[in-house]
């Protein structure tokens, strides 16, 4: 039985393009680029190329762009580097629906003598577009671009425009294979494996005029400090499926939209007592969650697994724990019992329809055994 990879916004299938360009640098680009002999040379000019081709797609200056190890590392360097560049921190504010990475970076943050405060959302999980109202010298704001578990998307350039010079930390790891990021930030990250490039490279943006200090052990204040040693083929694979994600993603977006629009009208007229979270217009569109009225999440997904479907249950950043999803908790919906599909480019509707002809009666036959 083949299995059918419905876990797009974990990790896309390895992109054509990041294949092809891993196996060409891995012979010219595995020694340290920061060494002075010929190997390392070679090394800092790929390296430099996927630095100045990353930047192009995203329209920025490639002495803003550096790679990391992860989106996770991105993400947390970039928040505690904006504050530790402060000479009088103050709050670091997130959403109460961001990825576990910020999460983890607020409770360190707090842990050490700072303070850190999280904003709620709505049902539809998304932030007040004035979020640091009430909020006195903040030093950090940090708002992902869109949901990475229900889809939603957050007002990133009305919030900027509230901020009065605060900087504006964007996780955009959920979105940025999808669609650009909305103006306004100060300081982007993401994970190349979101977009089919290869685990072990992610992406930190810092824009031009925002303070940032290494926030971690080392010999001076730069982001390189920060970050350490940087595997060269993986970020030449990032960059070259970036380049190839970008030009492709708008095409890729319109089909993938009209199948989990499929899915979400499927379900809800199959499923009795279901919830589809998030806002189902303004959403990314690869991702549909919905949670099951007495149907236990950890079973579901097992169920259709059997079938040959790979799905995320449970906290979708935490699915080894199978917690329940804090983000759900966050915007006040059943939390229970929820699956996300997300889609990617590989996907195809004969698998979409078989996941929907399976679907009503792995629910009904959960229910019926639990009764």
């Amino acid at each position: 039985m083949n299995e059918t990879y419905f876990d797009g916004a974990t990790a896309q299938p390895p992109h054509p393009a990041a294949r092809d360009a891993y196996a060409a640098a891995l012979s010219e680009g595995w020694a340290g680029p920061g060494r002075l002999y010929t190997l390392g040379r070679r090394s800092r000019m790929l390296l430099d190329a996927a630095r100045q081709s990353a930047a192009a797609s995203l329209g920025v200056s490639p002495d803003e762009v550096t790679f990391t190890s992860s989106g996770t590392q991105a993400v947390q360097a970039g928040v505690l580097g904006v504050i530790a560049a402060r000479s009088e921190p103050g709050p670091l504010v997130y959403s109460a629906v961001e990825h576990s990475a910020v999460l983890h970076a607020a409770d360190w943050h707090s842990r050490n003598g700072g303070t850190s405060v999280s904003v709620g959302v709505d049902r539809l999980g998304r932030i007040d577009e004035d979020p640091l109202a009430g909020i006195e010298g903040a030093s950090v704001l940090a708002v992902q671009s869109a949901n990475h578990e229900v889809g939603t998307r957050q007002p990133i350039a009305a919030i900027a425009s509230h901020l009065d010079g605060v900087p504006l930390v964007c996780d955009a790891a959920a979105s940025l294979p999808w669609e650009p990021v909305p103006a306004g930030w100060s300081v982007l990250a993401a994970s190349a494996r979101k977009w089919g490039g290869l685990a072990g490279s992610g992406l930190l943006v810092v824009r031009k005029g925002t303070r940032w200090r290494n926030p971690y052990p080392g010999e001076d204040s730069s982001i390189r400090e920060a970050i350490g040693e940087i595997d060269v083929p993986a970020a030449v694979a990032a960059a070259a499926s970036l380049r190839a994600v970008v030009a492709e993603r708008a095409e890729l977006s319109k089909r993938m939209f009209a199948s989990t629009e499929r899915i979400r009208e499927h379900i809800a007229e199959t499923i009795p007592e279901v919830e589809l979270p998030g806002d189902p217009v303004d959403r990314l569109p690869n991702i549909v969650t919905f949670s099951c009225l007495g149907v236990d999440g950890e079973v579901l997904l097992t169920e259709l697994n059997k079938r040959g479907f790979a799905v995320s249950s449970g906290s979708a950043c935490a699915s080894t724990r199978l917690r329940p999803s804090h983000v759900l908790q966050a915007m006040g919906v059943l939390s229970h019992g929820n699956v996300r599909i997300s889609l990617h480019r590989e996907t195809t509707e004969e698998e979409v329809d078989r996941f929907l002809a399976v679907l009503p009666g792995i629910v009904e036959g959960i229910r019926r055994l639990a009764r």
